[in-house]
């Protein structure tokens, strides 16, 4: 947890802790460890691999991708002296991330590449409750394959099981579509063109962002800002129909998920480098999102690699950690048990999700391989995962609300109720 010292105290010493970061002193350390153990529970539940980029990077990664005109770029890197290059240490970690993958060609291992990492990350704000100078993130990352939008649900769904696993019960979602390079400089001139009309009654951040960031001037937390934010134009108004498509397709996974959202229609996100799907996760009572993050299908371009589809998100763990500290909670229990669910079909893929939550919450380990189609590839990676059983979904599966067991050691098969599936799988287990 995040401990204070008394002004009183601090006096005694002549060197202090740097203003905006902390110490994690020995008697702390077990709840950063149950917040990484949970982390990287979740990660292997859904499959993602651990990564780890450097504290260091180049100021141009930040500066391409983020965007200048943010305040992150602008006024809160920590630029690191060097005779050859311009380095700062990292505000963030997802430009890292695809980063990393051009450099290496991870794109050569299966597509999509699911990412995880836990680390520290700097940024030079105003300390307050809720913004450290240092401060530390689990995140989740999507990247390669196709755009699928049950990729920004399964993001989500990542971020929400592991706030989750800290028992903070029932965290809200908001989320929103910030478009793509075809709808969105058409609502860049509605938006320009009403904020003009009220320019005189904008912060000084806003007078600047309407000239080279009019995005931003929806993220503005200023109160006469945020009074005139309430009669823009609307992003879900200003849509095209493939961004629409795409957004109708998240809301229904979540949907299947049965996880409750809020669409924001002003949610942007303080990065240039999203598009489409934007989201944040927050806590009752406590003010800040402890989670967000979104889809950044154009980073990699950003970067000087080819268009790479990516989505993701992180959590703030302080911010976790304080929220715990508020309710006194503690960490739920790893997962056990490991099952592979199969589906044919659109229809099944979809009905496969909250089936897969249900096995989750009863302890097993379940995988899944939504990136690969045929039935084929999806039995070999069953076998290759040591899976004990594969549950098997199709169109009549889903019609008759059944689904097939199949025991991968014996070959034996059978069709139950699918409301029974998870007592039958213990039951053969045992």
């Amino acid at each position: 947890m995040v401990r204070t010292v008394s002004g009183k105290a601090r006096k005694k010493f002549l060197f202090q802790h740097p203003r905006g970061m902390h110490d994690i002193l020995p008697k702390e350390q077990i709840w950063w460890e149950k917040i990484a153990k949970a982390t990287k529970d979740v990660a292997d539940s859904y499959n993602f691999l651990k990564i780890d980029t450097p504290t260091l990077e180049k100021a141009d990664i930040f500066e391409r991708t983020v965007g200048v005109e943010t305040d992150i770029v602008s006024k809160e890197m920590y630029f690191i002296k060097s005779s050859s290059d311009r380095l700062v240490m990292r505000p963030e970690n997802t430009a890292g991330i695809v980063r990393a993958y051009l450099e290496y060609g991870l794109s050569h291992m299966g597509q999509p590449l699911k990412l995880y990492y836990f680390g520290s990350f700097f940024r030079r704000e105003q300390p307050q409750a809720g913004r450290l100078r240092e401060f530390h993130q689990a995140g989740f990352e999507i990247l390669g394959g196709n755009s699928d939008p049950i990729y920004d649900a399964q993001t989500i769904l990542a971020l929400y099981r592991l706030i989750e696993a800290a028992k903070i019960k029932t965290p809200s979602i908001q989320v929103n579509s910030v478009g793509c390079r075809v709808c969105r400089p058409h609502f860049r001139k509605k938006l320009v063109d009403y904020y003009r009309k009220y320019e005189k009654d904008l912060c000084s951040d806003c007078k600047r962002r309407l000239k080279t960031n009019p995005l931003r001037l929806l993220d503005c937390k200023n109160q006469s800002c945020v009074a005139l934010k309430a009669g823009a134009p609307s992003l879900m108004d200003n849509l095209c129909v493939t961004c629409n498509n795409h957004f109708k397709s998240v809301l229904e996974y979540l949907d299947e998920l049965s996880l409750v959202y809020v669409l924001n229609n002003y949610l942007v996100r303080g990065f240039d480098y999203y598009n489409r799907t934007v989201f944040e996760i927050f806590a009752d009572g406590y003010e800040h999102a402890i989670a967000s993050g979104g889809r950044y299908d154009y980073l990699a371009e950003m970067l000087g690699g080819r268009t790479t589809p990516g989505v993701g998100g992180a959590v703030g763990v302080e911010r976790v950690l304080e929220v715990m500290r508020m309710r006194n909670i503690e960490l739920a229990l790893p997962l056990k048990s490991k099952v592979f669910f199969v589906y044919i079909g659109d229809l099944s893929k979809k009905k496969t999700l909250s089936v897969m939550e249900e096995f989750r919450r009863a302890g097993m380990h379940v995988q899944e391989s939504f990136g690969k189609d045929s039935l084929k590839k999806q039995m070999q990676l069953a076998d290759k995962g040591n899976a004990r059983f594969a549950l098997i979904m199709g169109q009549k599966e889903v019609y008759e609300e059944s689904i097939i067991i199949r025991d991968l050691k014996s070959g034996v098969q059978e069709s139950v109720p699918i409301k029974n599936a998870v007592e039958e799988v213990k039951k053969r287990m045992r």
